[in-house]
């Protein structure tokens, strides 16, 4: 994002008429410049640029100092949404996209479908993160990037709910966490830093610190233990990082609870153990605004409905993390 920087200029400025000098004063004269809208005077800098005009009194000449500062607009972040064809994924796309002034959004799909359930256009790319050639050109010139990408286990066909029992699940070839959670954000992080970016946030979930947490069963394929693995890779990376463990996802409408935000696991031993998609996608985006964010790692969770106050003030909010993993 461009900073406010303060540029030296000088100006030639004929000599001015000695008939403008009064007695004890310095002259006065307005200096022509031309239209710019990166050049503002302002009274609150110290570069400054001098015109010169002869003094009545002396004949030598007289230097009047005149204020310039270059005001580089803010640029918007060009963003780029991984795993935008999910439900969290398209939520947080969709919210980038609403806030134009503010980003530029991108997304990354699987597949042809995908793009086009996000009515994607020229900004959303398909590609595969286990294949870092595929995703390189979403990543090209990027400021930030969420990854919202994660294996997704399938139930095995002929489960009877009526029957009692649980279903099973697996993943197809190619699909499992350790490609998917591990290889394929690994992926993500290398190219985007590669590419320069000023930050990642990274969307997993709570339960990593138990190796025996349920997740992991799924399939028998320690989705939690590979999600851990690529979190642990992004927080040594150099990067400034944001890394979000959410609690069961639910789908509802954001910005009507109080958030809470943990460490460790703790809040899975607590009542509020669960948050809506909608408030998670709306953290991610909070996170690209707020230094506060940065170099973070939450557990986040909220209040049911009704309960407490709805947070609103995101800067609070990561103030109250202290962890960095």
């Amino acid at each position: 994002m461009a900073m406010m920087t303060t540029t030296t200029t000088t100006f030639f400025h004929p000599l001015l008429p000695a008939n403008t000098y009064k007695s004890g004063a310095v002259a006065s004269s307005f200096v022509s410049v031309p239209r710019s809208s990166s050049l503002q005077f302002r009274s609150l800098v110290s570069d400054s640029t001098s015109i010169c005009g002869p003094s009545k009194f002396t004949g030598k000449n007289r230097r009047v100092s005149v204020t310039v500062s270059a005001a580089a607009t803010t640029e918007p972040l060009t963003v780029l949404v991984t795993g935008a064809g999910g439900r969290t994924g398209q939520i947080v796309y969709k919210k980038l996209k609403e806030r134009s002034e503010q980003f530029v959004a991108r997304g990354l799909v699987r597949t042809k479908e995908s793009k086009e359930k996000i009515n994607g256009e020229d900004e959303v790319f398909i590609g595969d993160i286990r294949d870092t050639a595929s995703i390189a050109p979403a990543v090209e010139g990027i400021d930030a990037l969420v990854i919202l990408t994660s294996a997704v286990p399938q139930m095995k066909p002929g489960f009877d709910p009526s029957k009692g029992g649980r279903p099973e699940f697996f993943f197809d070839d190619g699909a499992y966490p350790e490609q998917v959670d591990w290889i394929g954000q690994k992926n993500q992080i290398d190219a985007a830093k590669a590419a320069g970016v000023k930050q990642i946030v990274l969307v997993g979930s709570m339960g990593g610190t138990n190796i025996n947490h349920p997740l992991n069963s799924i399939g028998n394929a320690n989705i939690l233990v590979w999600k851990r693995k690529a979190e642990q890779y992004l927080a040594d990376s150099g990067i400034p990082y944001t890394i979000i463990r959410a609690g069961g996802l639910q789908d509802k409408d954001g910005g009507i609870r109080e958030l809470l935000v943990g460490k460790d696991d703790e809040l899975l031993e607590t009542e509020t153990r669960t948050i809506a998609r909608a408030d998670v996608a709306e953290v991610c985006v909070q996170a690209l605004q707020l230094e506060e964010a940065k170099f973070k790692a939450l557990d986040l969770a909220s209040k049911p409905e009704g309960t407490g106050t709805p947070t609103k003030d995101f800067k609070a909010l990561f103030t109250q993390v202290t962890t960095k993993f």
